[in-house]
């Protein structure tokens, strides 16, 4: 099972620094049928204005991965950690017993990010904060995991959570495949370009919520960059 959520039909907000669109009911939206899918909460596609960004604020009990797509974002939390990740590169904070943090577009243009938040799977664990270049060369033409809860990904950064977040580029005409476990939910959207999933086209941005498809087979229809999350249900 494919449902295809184009771009175009996802929640949202503009709030003038700030430009959101929700995969999922989050803030002001609320969709009953859009509640998650599998343990994966939030799927944000934020655009962030130049000198501007979240002030400080708490989370608690989450795994918030943020993926940059575009420029920067510069993040700075009660831990102490302070990091700047850019376009292609990963951060993950584990929120755990809870942690305050803030996030700011230090960059000359906008910054675009995809925030995912996907449930834990267990609560009160110490807070925690990382962040991981991964140079798109590395994942051409495959899926890599960026960030993961399974102890064989070791070069991703460690989720709490039975999940693996992945990224990919293909270029037009090249095809992938992704094997999905059985009894997962996965969810895939193209940061860029479009591709063909299991027979469903999918463009810039929109997203697919899938179950039940043993193998992923995603062709680029053109040069294309993807980020897939693979949760339990």
């Amino acid at each position: 099972m494919i449902e295809r959520r184009p771009f175009d039909s996802l929640g949202g907000a503009d709030h003038g620094w700030l430009k959101a669109k929700h995969h999922f009911s989050f803030a002001g939206y609320n969709d009953p049928a859009r509640m998650g899918w599998g343990a994966l909460r939030v799927w944000n596609d934020d655009t962030i204005a130049s000198q501007s960004g979240f002030p400080p604020h708490p989370h608690a009990d989450m795994e918030i991965i943020t993926y940059v797509r575009e420029g920067a974002i510069s993040h700075k939390d009660s831990l102490g950690n302070e990091g700047r990740t850019e376009a292609g590169d990963v951060q993950v904070m584990s929120a755990g017993s809870g942690i305050t943090h803030a996030e700011y577009n230090v960059e000359p243009g906008a910054t675009r990010i995809f925030q995912i938040w996907i449930i834990p799977d267990e609560s009160g664990k110490p807070p925690s904060w990382g962040a991981r270049p991964f140079p798109k060369g590395e994942r051409s033409g495959r899926f890599v995991a960026l960030a993961s809860g399974f102890k064989e990904d070791t070069e991703a950064l460690p989720l709490r959570t039975d999940a693996r977040v992945l990224g990919a580029t293909l270029r037009a005409g090249e095809t992938t495949e992704y094997t999905l476990g059985a009894g997962r939910y996965a969810y895939l959207v193209p940061a860029t370009g479009s591709v063909e999933l299991n027979g469903v086209q999918l463009d810039a941005r929109d997203g697919a919520a899938i179950r039940d498809e043993s193998v992923l087979r995603v062709t680029a229809l053109a040069d294309a960059e993807l980020v897939l999350v693979d949760t339990a249900a």
